[in-house]
């Protein structure tokens, strides 16, 4: 069962409308009646355990190093107690080093609850042969499921559920039965000091470190970052395009002069 705080929690199943007896009447209606019987189960007992070593303690700050090699940062409230070395404390009394076991005891008792409610009422609907519909005393409707052996006297004769007509007055005994499981936590924790001058106690103060997020990066790092880019082109296609433009124009400046000397 996995850790948790202490709670309640409810598994119910209602087996409801079992007419143990229901008879037509003409008389005035009565009150209901009921009887309720609670039965309590053996309960059952799971126990758990977690060894962890104290890191870190400031203040209500508890950081502690799980036998897993997780790191845990809780914080304590003044009211938790721990046993050390059989004195109980505080975190406040808490040392670096110290050795820490915590037993997690879950009970679970199961409560069986019996419910006998004797009703009358008058008859609204009939859903031959599931169901009826009951008006009750208060002008309240209730539906109850009718089991196959339910007989009803009408006028001295038993019926069925199939004779019953709307506007009938009836008396039934209705039993309702749940189940209630009720899982209650008790937590201890016990250690032992660490010797002492074992480890310095003075740490400074309890820092977290934030996963810093990219941001975008300024002018000036552009300009930085560009200038380091690798340079992924040569410049010796440039030089020869130069060269042959050299020798285009020589060859040109040639031809011109000699058309003046001829």
């Amino acid at each position: 069962m996995n850790t948790q705080s202490r709670m309640s929690r409810w598994f119910g199943r209602a087996v409801a409308g079992a007419f143990a007896l229901a008879m037509a009447s003409t008389g005035a209606w009565g009150q209901d009646t009921s009887v309720t019987t609670i039965q309590h189960g053996a309960p059952s007992f799971e126990t758990q355990v977690r060894n962890a070593e104290v890191i870190y303690v400031e203040g209500n700050d508890l950081v502690l190093k799980l036998e897993n090699g997780r790191v845990e940062h809780l914080v304590v409230p003044d009211s938790d107690k721990f046993t050390i070395d059989g004195q109980e404390v505080t975190v406040h009394e808490l040392l670096r080093g110290t050795k820490l076991t915590q037993s997690i005891t879950t009970t679970t008792t199961p409560r069986y609850v019996n419910t006998v409610r004797t009703i009358e009422g008058k008859v609204w609907h009939v859903n031959a042969p599931s169901s009826v519909i009951v008006r009750l005393p208060d002008n309240t409707h209730q539906i109850y499921t009718v089991p196959n052996h339910a007989k009803f006297i009408v006028n001295g004769h038993p019926k069925t559920v199939f004779d019953l007509r709307k506007g009938m007055n009836i008396k039934a005994t209705i039993v309702t039965d749940d189940t209630h499981t009720v899982i209650e936590q008790s937590k201890a924790v016990t250690g032992e000091a660490p010797i002492p001058q074992a480890l310095p106690q003075e740490v400074g103060v309890l820092l977290f470190f934030p996963v810093a997020q990219p941001e975008a990066p300024t002018a000036a790092e552009k300009t930085e970052l560009a200038s380091t880019l690798p340079r992924t082109a040569s410049l010796l296609p440039l030089a020869g395009l130069l060269g042959v433009l050299a020798v285009g124009l020589s060859i040109g400046l040639g031809t011109i002069r000699q058309a003046f000397k001829g």
